[in-house]
């Protein structure tokens, strides 16, 4: 009975604090990835690939953005500009974009653009992507 105690006691320990049961490692937290999909107009396609590329990708890198790969799509008839990101954690995820969303340039950029061209965006999709305990271990971030 008191190896039984002992072991519940150290059972609950690591299902509280995050640590493996299989292990005697603590486990690490495993990085966040974010799936970008923007609706872009057609007539408007060249025009934010340029803004992307020229601005948008410099600005990121201040605040700190991984930006793993980018890719165009076609799906069910729309243009889509997607690309995925890598961060540290949720954390740095969240300060990146309130850095990047409020820096002064980019507003600027967004606002002499957009009245010169119109809208850049029809609709943008986000989706926060964690591994799985059972994911092949890719780490992206360098």
């Amino acid at each position: 009975m008191k190896y039984l105690f002992t072991y519940l006691f150290i059972l609950s320990g690591y299902l509280v604090f995050g640590q493996k049961v299989s292990g005697e490692n603590i486990s690490t937290p495993q990085p966040v990835h974010q799936l970008r999909i923007y609706e872009i107009p057609k007539e408007n396609k060249q025009v934010f690939l340029d803004r992307f590329r020229d601005h948008a990708l410099r600005i990121m890198k201040k605040y700190g953005f991984t930006i793993v790969s980018i890719w165009e799509s076609e799906f069910n008839e729309k243009t889509e500009f997607v690309y995925l990101l890598e961060w540290k954690d949720e954390h740095a995820m969240k300060m990146a974009w309130e850095g990047f969303m409020t820096d002064k340039e980019w507003k600027e950029i967004k606002t002499r653009t957009a009245k010169q061209y119109g809208n850049f965006v029809n609709e943008i999709e986000d989706r926060s992507l964690k591994l799985t305990d059972f994911s092949p271990e890719k780490k992206l971030l360098k």
